[in-house]
């Protein structure tokens, strides 16, 4: 199916130009889906991928660049206040949905990492408006191996105020760490969009307060939702995936471990992982638009074929261990220390 692209600026209640565009079906489309990038990333290019294959299934696809992200305006991946991010993107996302072409279309979110925590946040602003959401590898609570003692935020807090742009938390190369695929991987390295620097002080604390507000109000999710996550993720963990899809208040959800791949599902495993992941978010998504009055039931999707395969442990993998080299330490997008086994319930 053609797509059609569009872009266009728009200005937020601060009065700063944010970049926003679309991936348009020729015909009506299905339903509306809201694309919410991850901490550094951009629409237009990073998620064109997703904004044209969901578009060439027939879904409208709408992106907007966060303040200080890819092409919009504002210091550079700088976050003042992380509502801004929720209230920017709310305002935009409504603003769509109030089009005469759409008033009748559902209404969905795709959030990526940090994204996720976006799209949940923007589901609590208005409970009632959104069908549904796809999560994908979602922040949306802090490894307890890895959250800072609360004396290290006591001082950052006290001196985010006096330096909040300094590029003061130490990182290590998340590309790295997130995508598989060393092609893949280099195109996004030499995407001048993403943000690859230190992240700022008050950036990384406004993270994690929202991660762990978020995680403390994870029962007051009620929107259907596909949470999906690489088990061999070292960037955000599984287990954040699986707490949100035991403690959620949803009627509607379903949740999808993919054995090996890590945490760019949808942008940096081999061409088979990415069309087995879109496949799934597809089928997930076809299935709520032809179900508009009915409950689906809450059920996990089963792994099928030898490329998905039943959860196994990490730690018996030799490429795990390897990569278990590379761990992060950081809190601020939901770095994960030591990996706990879990097993499967579906």
């Amino acid at each position: 199916m053609e797509v059609e692209y569009q872009e266009e600026y728009i200005a937020n209640s601060r009065g700063v130009q944010l970049f926003t565009c679309k991936w348009l079906p020729l015909l009506s489309p299905k339903a509306l889906v809201f694309l919410c990038h991850g901490y550094g990333m951009e629409c237009s290019d990073f998620m064109r991928g997703c904004g044209t294959r969901l578009a060439s299934y027939g879904y409208a696809v709408i992106g907007i660049d966060y303040e200080g992200h890819g092409r919009s305006k504002g210091s550079r991946c700088y976050i003042q206040k992380f509502d801004n991010i929720i209230n920017d993107c709310s305002n935009f996302f409504k603003s769509v949905c109030g089009k005469e072409e759409y008033r009748d279309k559902k209404r969905f979110m795709y959030g990526e990492s940090m994204g996720g925590a976006v799209a949940l946040l923007i589901h609590k602003k208005d409970p009632a408006f959104w069908h549904g959401a796809v999560l994908v590898a979602p922040m949306c609570k802090i490894s307890e191996k890895v959250k800072p003692h609360p004396v290290v935020v006591n001082i950052l807090t006290k001196i985010e105020e006096v330096i909040p742009k300094w590029k003061i938390v130490p990182t290590k190369d998340v590309i790295d760490a997130a995508f598989k695929d060393p092609v893949k991987r280099e195109e996004i390295r030499n995407n001048r969009l993403i943000y690859q620097d230190k992240p700022r002080l008050k950036t990384a604390l406004e993270m994690l307060r929202t991660s762990m507000n978020l995680e403390d109000s994870l029962g007051e999710v009620t929107l259907p939702f596909f949470v999906l996550h690489g088990e061999a993720d070292i960037v955000t963990d599984p287990e954040v995936s699986k707490a949100l899809y035991e403690r959620a208040g949803s009627e509607d959800k379903t949740i999808k471990l993919y054995p090996g791949m890590w945490h760019g599902l949808t942008s940096g495993e081999p061409d088979d992982n990415i069309e087995i992941v879109f496949s799934d978010i597809i089928t997930w998504l076809d299935k709520r638009c032809g179900a508009a009055d009915r409950v689906i039931s809450a059920q996990p999707i089963r792994l099928p074929g030898p490329a998905i395969r039943n959860f196994v442990p990490l730690s018996s993998s030799e490429s795990r261990e390897k990569r278990q080299k590379h761990k992060r330490s950081n809190y601020f997008c939901g770095w994960k220390g030591r990996r706990m086994h879990h097993h499967s319930s579906m």
